[in-house]
C-alpha cells in the first residue's frame, strides 16, 4: 500500500466554541481544573476510554480519566463515526491537528506502519473532517502529555473480521513500541432515563471491566445499548486481550442528568483505564 499523503492540510477544530471554549486561556484553565480530579498512575496506560460530550456535561469524567492516566507519547486515538462519511476504518492521512491550545502532531511513522498492514486500514480524511469525537479529547491530551503524538482512527464498521484485524494490528503496534497507548472516545447510553441508562451501561461496562471484547459487542447489540463508541472499544479491547490485559478499572460513571437535573433523557459517561500488563 502507498504511504499516506503527509502534505495535506492540518485539521482545524470544528467544534471549538460549541463543545468547549475557543479561548486558549479559558480552555487551558478549564482542562487543568478537570485534570486535577485524577491522580496520575505510576503504571503506563495501555488504554483509556473517555467521553466526548460538551465539557459542561462530560468534562469532569474526561478530566478524572485523563488526570489518572499515564499516557505514552504515541497515542492511537480511536473514535466512532457520527457523520457516516469516509472509510469504514479511516486512518487520518492529512497533516497535524490543531486546537485552541496549539498543534497536536500526527505520528507519521506509526500511522504509515498501520496503513501498511493491509486493506482494512484506509488512508482517509473524510471521516474526520466534521467528526467531533476525537477533537474534544485533544485539549486534555495536550495538557496531560504535551509530548504526545496521535494516530487518529475513526471506526464505522461492525464487521467482526475487520474489528479482529484492527485489534490484532494495534496489539502488534503496541508490542513493537512500548511507548504507546490507546485512547478510545465513547459516550454510553443516549436519550433514555437515568435509571435505564445506568442499568444498561453497567451491563456493558461489566464486559469492559473483564476485558471481554466479544462480550461487549454482543451485549451492546443484544440489548440495543446506544454506546456510540462500541466499535472502536471492541477493537481496542481485542488489542488489550492480545497483550495480556485481564482487567479494566471503571473510574467513574455518571450522566448528563447530574448536570441538567433532567433524569428523563440522559447521556451516560464512563471513564475507564487499563494499565499495561
Amino acid at each position: 500500500m502507498e504511504k499516506a499523503d503527509t502534505t495535506a492540510a492540518r485539521r482545524s477544530p470544528v467544534v471549538a466554541g460549541q463543545f468547549y471554549t475557543a479561548s486558549p486561556q479559558k480552555l487551558r484553565a478549564e482542562v487543568e481544573a478537570f485534570l486535577q480530579r485524577g491522580t496520575k498512575r505510576s503504571t503506563r496506560t495501555l488504554l483509556a476510554m473517555v467521553p466526548h460530550a460538551g465539557y459542561m456535561y462530560s468534562g469532569n469524567t474526561a478530566g478524572y480519566t485523563f488526570g489518572s492516566s499515564n499516557l505514552c507519547d504515541t497515542i492511537y486515538l480511536l473514535g466512532p463515526n457520527h457523520t457516516g462519511r469516509g472509510a469504514p476504518v479511516s486512518v487520518w492521512s492529512g497533516g497535524d491537528w490543531e486546537t485552541p491550545l496549539g498543534i497536536v502532531p500526527v505520528d507519521i511513522e506509526a500511522r504509515d506502519q498501520l496503513l501498511a498492514t493491509g486493506p482494512f486500514f484506509e488512508a482517509d480524511t473524510l471521516a474526520h473532517i466534521n467528526e467531533h469525537s476525537l477533537e474534544v479529547l485533544l485539549p486534555f491530551i495536550q495538557v496531560a502529555n504535551p509530548n504526545a503524538k496521535i494516530v487518529p482512527i475513526s471506526i464505522a464498521t461492525s464487521s467482526q473480521e475487520t474489528l479482529a484485524f484492527v485489534g490484532a494490528m494495534l496489539a502488534e503496534a503496541l508490542k513493537q513500541n512500548p511507548n504507546s497507548s490507546i485512547v478510545v472516545s465513547s459516550d454510553m447510553s443516549h436519550y433514555i432515563s437515568a435509571d435505564a441508562a445506568k442499568k444498561l451501561d453497567s451491563l456493558a461496562l461489566s464486559y469492559v471491566q473483564s476485558v471481554d471484547a466479544q462480550g461487549l459487542l454482543s451485549t451492546v447489540a443484544h440489548n440495543n445499548i446506544s454506546m456510540c463508541g462500541v466499535l472502536p472499544m471492541t477493537a481496542a479491547l481485542i488489542a488489550c486481550e492480545a497483550l495480556g490485559a485481564a482487567r479494566a478499572d471503571i473510574l467513574e460513571y455518571t450522566s448528563s442528568g447530574a448536570v441538567t437535573g433532567d433524569l428523563s433523557q440522559v447521556v451516560g459517561y464512563a471513564g475507564v483505564i487499563i494499565d499495561r500488563p
